[in-house]
């Protein structure tokens, strides 16, 4: 199962559903895409630390970018970018996701809804 970034911050918040998604999960991952976009959140040194342990203590696995994820994402944003709006992190996130078998847990329904071959769940904090 791969995590959207929107997902770790409802958990991290303390959100229960959010806990109980990754709780009843035992294959945790997420995109070397996520992790920036969560470093990126940070204010301080401090946040960074959190944001490392929260990674180590919840098990997840940080999945690294390849040559098919970004020839994939490249697609996505050619191919959605004007109509769909599709981004940059999101294209690489959903290619990820697709290249490495996972469905993917997001709460951005609509940043990946033109993307038919992803396997797309949504939560709903």
């Amino acid at each position: 199962m791969l995590f959207d970034t929107d997902v770790l911050i409802w958990l991290m918040r303390g959100n229960e559903k959010a806990a109980k998604l990754v709780d009843g999960t035992d294959d945790r991952h997420i995109s070397v895409i996520t992790y920036m976009e969560l470093l990126q959140g940070a204010r301080n040194k401090q946040e960074i630390k959190t944001i490392k342990s929260f990674l180590t203590d919840f098990s997840f696995t940080m999945l690294p970018l390849s040559e098919n994820i970004g020839h994939r994402a490249m697609i996505y944003v050619e191919e959605y970018g004007l109509d769909a709006g599709m981004y940059i992190a999101d294209a690489l996130i959903a290619a990820t996701a697709i290249e490495n078998g996972f469905a993917l847990w997001t709460a951005n329904q609509r940043h990946y809804k033109a993307i038919t071959d992803l396997d797309m769940k949504v939560f709903r904090p």
